[in-house]
């Protein structure tokens, strides 16, 4: 009996589905993040909070909870405490009767060279042992400090009809911007044909002159492709053991090389104007993409019940306002106010505040991303401010009036956005 079309369509979903559930996930969470300078003290990139509620690493893990994809390997290194505590909380619901799990896998110097990671492909490397005994047919390699939400079976979809060894997630960004990412050129049949990583000329888009097709750091491997491809780099001289800088470039002209566009994949919400993907890894960025949250429409829907973002959240009581006076009221305008909040007689515009931050008496907090367990002194004024977590802001405090002021006592941006830590307010009580 021949398929109908909408048979086929179904016959060739039930493929995919199977596919990945043959699908290994290996997020590579081991990064620092310096350009968020002092967010990352104590936590690497991934574990940054974001969105009120959210860890950055919480929307790559969601993506492949969403698309099917239930074994997933996250791989670590730089201060990766609160990053293992909070996948060990809130990532544990998976069943192993199933073949379903998250695990993690630390440096731990597995191989003979017995050294931390010393690249995004030596960090798989390092693990091959472990990756071989799950007997994947794909490999699909994510970074896990971006926020943005994908259909990963699209792309696999992708990765099977057109034979790929390796398939490339892409996305266009402006010329100057594409300096910091992997570029490609691809023909028109979705083969790569360069790749370049961070070049400081980046080659436009032909008909595009301003823009430039990235690399998002997506890959889709055949499971013994880059079983090969790893083990051939690994005994290599002068590489830096990095995917974009060694493994896809050694790749382009000699394997199938197939460059998948994001907006193909790219889950988006009715209405939306934007293919949404950001790298928060500025106090700028990180910055602009909180505070988006608290407008109208946001270009990123993290209210979607077909596309929910998954994490661990701590039980506390319901955000609270109090106070109700002409010159004490309690109140917050356009903001993302989580649980645990208690606003009191304090004024919040334009803002977000994660879990159990007080704002006191005669505050007021505008265009400011407030982190968890901070305390708001009476009086105080704060203005386009990142709050660092657990950060004690002492009364009649006053920071977004004073650039020159601000700048000594505290860092600050040249877009003007101030981050407070706790070291830096005990600094001023010095």
């Amino acid at each position: 009996m021949k398929l109908g079309h909408s048979d086929a369509s179904t016959a060739i979903d039930l493929e995919v589905t199977e596919r990945l559930r043959r699908t290994l996930a290996l997020v590579l969470a081991g990064g620092r993040g310096s350009r968020l300078k002092a967010l990352t003290d104590w936590h690497a990139k991934p574990a940054v909070p974001f969105a009120g509620k959210f860890r950055i690493v919480d929307f790559t893990l969601s993506n492949c909870m969403n698309s099917g994809i239930r074994r997933i390997s996250v791989m670590t290194q730089y201060k990766a405490h609160s990053l293992l505590q909070h996948i060990h909380r809130g990532w544990g619901f998976l069943r192993g009767e199933f073949n379903e799990f998250i695990e993690v896998l630390p440096a731990q110097q597995r191989t003979d060279g017995e050294n931390w990671y010393k690249g995004t492909a030596d960090a798989v490397y390092q693990n091959l042992d472990i990756i071989r005994a799950h007997r994947p047919e794909y490999v699909l390699v994510l970074a896990g400090d971006h926020v943005y939400k994908m259909d990963y079976g699209h792309m696999l979809a992708h990765h099977i009809a057109r034979n790929a060894d390796v398939t490339v997630a892409c996305l266009e960004v402006a010329l100057e911007e594409a300096k910091g990412f992997g570029v490609m050129e691809v023909d028109g049949d979705d083969n790569v044909v360069r790749f370049d990583e961070k070049p400081d000329s980046p080659r436009p888009i032909p008909g595009k002159p301003g823009l430039a097709m990235a690399s998002m750091g997506i890959y889709i491997f055949n499971a013994q492709f880059l079983y090969d491809q790893l083990a051939a780099d690994a005994g290599a001289a002068g590489t830096e053991h990095d995917f974009g800088k060694n493994i896809i470039p050694a790749s382009v002209g000699k394997h199938r090389v197939i460059a998948h566009p994001f907006q193909n994949s790219c889950v988006m919400h009715e209405g939306a104007k934007e293919h949404y993907w950001r790298d928060v890894g500025t106090i700028d960025a990180y910055w602009e993409a909180n505070i988006d949250l608290t407008t109208v429409t946001p270009a990123l829907n993290i209210y979607d019940e077909n596309w929910p973002i998954w994490t661990y959240q701590a039980q506390v009581a319901p955000a609270k306002f109090v106070f109700d006076a002409d010159n004490r009221r309690g109140m917050a305008v356009d903001a993302l106010v989580s649980g645990g909040c208690i606003i009191s007689g304090a004024v919040v515009r334009r803002s977000l505040l994660f879990s159990n931050v007080r704002v006191n008496s005669y505050c007021q907090v505008e265009d400011s991303v407030i982190l968890p367990d901070c305390d708001i002194g009476r009086h105080a004024r704060l203005k386009k401010c990142i709050v660092d977590q657990g950060t004690v802001v002492p009364p009649g405090l006053v920071v977004g009036d004073n650039p020159e002021l601000d700048a000594r006592r505290f860092y600050r941006t040249e877009k003007g956005i101030t981050l407070i830590t706790s070291a830096m307010v005990k600094a001023l009580e010095a």
